[in-house]
């Protein structure tokens, strides 16, 4: 392992000799094995010369007999007056305060929610998309502005940019509908997952009418994030699964993190179950929409979600101007406080600012939020449709996040698309 005598020497040689060259790349493996973390290397070193070690054992460490009692007895408060079912996580200055599974995986069999319990993100995905891109662009692999129809020949609409496609400003359909609507009126089969290459293809056949045209206005919509996961495809010549493993997950030290796709899985091998409407009785099974990814599709637990927070605060996923550019408001604020960056919501306030973002999807409803100024993360993953995430001030209040109002949950402050 990189020792701190070496670390110092190579930052000394760094200096002193590799001015204009590339900076050596030390890359220490960690155990990708979920089922055996007991025994797993938890120490990740990446690229760099002045990286040190990525401590993932260290970052987890909790103990229960610690937690934050005013941070409890708010979702404890939640849970039996809201309807919260999920795992929560909260950390500050890079230390976990409070991690809890409350309630059930799967309400038919019974089955309680652990830790380590893997949910599908939904549109929590769009934030590990967005990094994935702005990897490439900083390999020289993308430029912000290059054109869909560079990677796309055949795709029907002109003017949409991967710049367009990170701000939800394409003013494409939604292929989720669109989709929809074409299994019902042929009924096709609805058990097997489609791929993004096959979901590319059906726009170009069928050409589906555009809500506006590109760059009028910000419109949230899953088919930009879609997008970005079939040209991660078509440029890096590698699954979206497999590139996001070796080029996030891993670094990231996020060994319970996983993209499931219909159109692989017949089954997705995760035992928690997404239950709609507010209501038990209404278990999500997946269909054939669950097999494209890049706007949702990435499974993950509350803990893997605060390592790729710490990643990417320590620079070890992308350099900081990435970031930095990644966290600007890019749209017109909505409500006075909300807007959207590469991949990332935003909230704002006077003196403050959070980086967040929701997702919604199949019985899963979730938020990530991140203070990075005031270094606290919040995760909230759920896997029983209600409003209990609508009423999170309480736990702003005592975890000292600003208070993120309500309409922050609703696509873009309007609508419930997400």
């Amino acid at each position: 392992m990189f020792t701190v005598r070496d670390y110092l020497f190579m930052r000394f040689v760094y200096k002193t000799f590799l001015t204009f060259t590339a900076p050596l790349l030390l890359i220490a493996s960690c155990s990708s094995n979920p089922k055996n973390n007991n025994n797993s290397d938890t120490t990740v070193t990446l690229p760099g010369p002045t990286k040190v070690p990525f401590d993932t054992k260290a970052l987890l460490a909790y103990n229960p007999k610690n937690e934050n009692k005013a941070i409890d007895n708010v979702m404890q408060v939640l849970h039996k007056t809201r309807g919260f079912n999920g795992n929560v996580l909260v950390a500050k200055h890079g230390k976990i305060i409070y991690e809890k599974a409350i309630g059930w995986a799967d309400y038919l069999h019974r089955d309680s929610l652990k830790i380590r319990s893997q949910f599908e993100l939904a549109s929590v995905t769009k934030t590990m998309t967005s990094t994935a891109i702005l990897l490439l662009i900083e390999r020289g692999k993308l430029k912000l502005d290059d054109n869909v129809k560079q990677f796309f020949p055949d795709f029907p609409y002109d003017g949409v940019t991967i710049r367009l496609l990170l701000t939800h400003r394409s003013g494409m359909m939604n292929y989720v509908y669109f989709t929809d609507d074409l299994y019902r009126a042929n009924h096709w089969d609805e058990r097997k997952g489609i791929s993004n290459a096959d979901e590319m293809a059906l726009i170009a056949k069928y050409k589906p009418r555009p809500f506006n045209k590109p760059d009028k206005r910000f419109l949230y919509n899953n088919s930009n994030f879609m997008v970005l996961g079939s040209i991660i495809e078509k440029v890096t010549g590698q699954s979206y699964a497999d590139f996001m493993k070796e080029n996030v997950f891993i670094p990231a030290g996020m060994e319970h993190t996983a993209v499931y796709s219909k159109a692989v899985y017949s089954k997705i091998p995760v035992d928690v179950v997404g239950h709609d409407r507010g209501q038990w009785r209404y278990s999500v099974a997946q269909n054939f929409l669950d097999g494209p990814v890049g706007d949702k599709g990435i499974y993950s637990t509350v803990g893997d979600l605060y390592l790729f927070d710490r990643a990417l605060r320590d620079g070890r996923l992308l350099k900081q101007a990435s970031m930095d550019s990644a966290y600007v408001p890019r749209n017109p604020m909505l409500h006075g406080h909300f807007s959207y960056g590469y991949g990332w919501r935003i909230f704002e306030a006077p003196g403050q600012q959070v980086i967040y973002h929701t997702g919604w999807w199949h019985g899963f409803r979730h938020i990530f939020l991140r203070d990075i100024k005031a270094d606290i993360t919040i995760v909230l993953l759920t896997n029983l449709s209600n409003g209990s995430l609508l009423k999170l001030d309480d736990l702003f209040k005592v975890t000292g996040m600003p208070i993120v109002r309500k309409s922050a949950y609703k696509g873009n402050g309007d609508t419930s698309d997400d």
